[in-house]
């Protein structure tokens, strides 16, 4: 996969139209926005735009509208929050069909440095099935391309991947060129030793992961409820712990795989258990800590153990590189995030460049403090799960090479 792509800074904008496809997935109550992470997310890219005098052209899908206008999916509050963040005007174009008579007489009119918003691009049924006419009619308004959203990189739109086919020139923005650094680099050509830390509930949400990550890694290590499975394979008593049984026989291929690579692949040694799964999520639990090889019948394995959590803890000591997708148990409960916390603490105190995939483990470590403590924090869950995989993002492979 060739990550070599022309980004913002290797571009010459002036006075020309550029539109720049932007992840202003923000989740809306009441038609307020209540985390705005994505949009401070976008500002150095779009900045960069104005002050090399551009005509910025901001798109970008927000929730699911299945193709059809829902006053509710409007991108309207996102311009006047992007407007008050940027400290100039974000012109939006309320337009149902995105391309229509609004975003075309704003386009029409707009100076250099300016800013158009134009509706949500999922407006349009076309968007995601990457139909021709809504890719044309978005390259019709602009001279240049630059795609700034990984969130949607692993999906062929008409909104990163259409759009990029007609223009000359399709950029990287400064948020996809730093999770090809991070993210693709670290898969495809990693300071060593490498360790690769995989959490989460379920084996089948990773079964490409865990074979591609075994082939680049130096030390894999699994925890949270996919664990249980391996354990499972191992011949271990699991109780009443997350299976699944149709992955046992996958789980001793990999274990037989690691071995014939010469990776180390780490298990857990003891385990966090509860009768009953807390309900609500939170609430109180009483937790008895067994090791794997004595675990009863009757109990229920919710997050990696002490020893284990040390263990992990002395894998990351030694790493240069390190990658984390998915928690190690029921991180949403107090009682129940030690192991999670744990490996979050290792990482922070670690001088590796630490990489986190996005989805739950970010949510954690952003949720646990430790957020600034890690190299690169990934703004795509889904997209960084497929870049972990090994597979070309649509998104990624459209932009114009170097």
């Amino acid at each position: 996969m060739s990550l070599n792509k022309i980004s913002v800074d290797d571009i010459d904008v002036k006075g020309k139209r550029v539109l720049c496809r932007c992840d202003f997935n923000v989740p809306l109550k009441e038609g307020k926005i209540t985390d705005e992470n994505r949009l401070v997310a976008a500002l150095p890219t779009i900045k960069k735009l104005i002050a090399d005098g551009g005509k910025v052209i901001l798109c970008s899908h927000l929730g699911k509208p299945k193709g059809e206008p829902k006053p509710e999916l409007s991108l309207a509050p996102v311009a006047k929050r992007l407007s008050e963040l940027l400290g100039q005007e974000v012109k939006f174009a309320a337009d149902p069909e995105v391309v229509g008579p609004n975003a075309k007489a704003a386009v029409e009119a707009i100076k250099d440095g300016e800013v158009i918003l134009l509706e949500n691009t999922r407006y349009r049924a076309e968007e995601t099935k990457n139909g021709e006419a809504f890719s044309k009619d978005l390259a019709s308004l602009c001279d240049i391309f630059v795609n700034d959203a990984f969130g949607t990189a692993h999906r062929a739109h008409c909104s990163n991947v259409g759009v990029s086919e007609l223009v000359d020139t399709a950029a990287v923005g400064y948020l996809m060129q730093k999770e090809i650094d991070f993210l693709g680099n670290a898969v495809e050509n990693p300071v060593r030793p490498f360790v690769a830390i995989l959490g989460g509930a379920k084996v089948a949400d990773k079964l490409n992961v865990i074979s591609n990550l075994l082939e680049k890694c130096d030390t894999l290590i699994i925890g949270g409820g996919m664990a249980y499975t391996f354990l499972k394979a191992q011949g271990y008593e699991i109780g009443k712990s997350l299976v699944d049984d149709t992955k046992v026989d996958y789980c001793k291929e990999m274990l037989a795989k690691a071995e014939k690579l010469g990776k180390k692949l780490l298990l857990p040694v003891d385990s966090a258990t509860i009768t009953e799964f807390p309900n609500p999520i939170d609430a109180p639990v009483d937790v008895v800590i067994y090791d794997v090889k004595d675990m009863p019948a009757d109990r229920e394995g919710c997050d990696i153990g002490p020893k284990t959590a040390e263990m992990f803890a002395d894998a990351v000591k030694s790493a240069k590189t390190v990658v984390w997708n998915g928690p190690m148990g029921v991180f949403e409960n107090p009682t129940l995030a030690k192991g999670t916390i744990a490996v979050a603490k290792a990482l922070a105190e670690t001088d590796a460049t630490t990489i986190i995939g996005g989805g739950d483990s970010a949510a954690a470590v952003n949720q646990l403090g430790f957020g600034d403590k890690m190299s690169h924090i990934s703004t795509g869950g889904g997209a960084s799960l497929e870049f972990l995989e090994g597979k070309e993002l649509p998104g990624v492979a459209a932009a114009t090479d170097k």
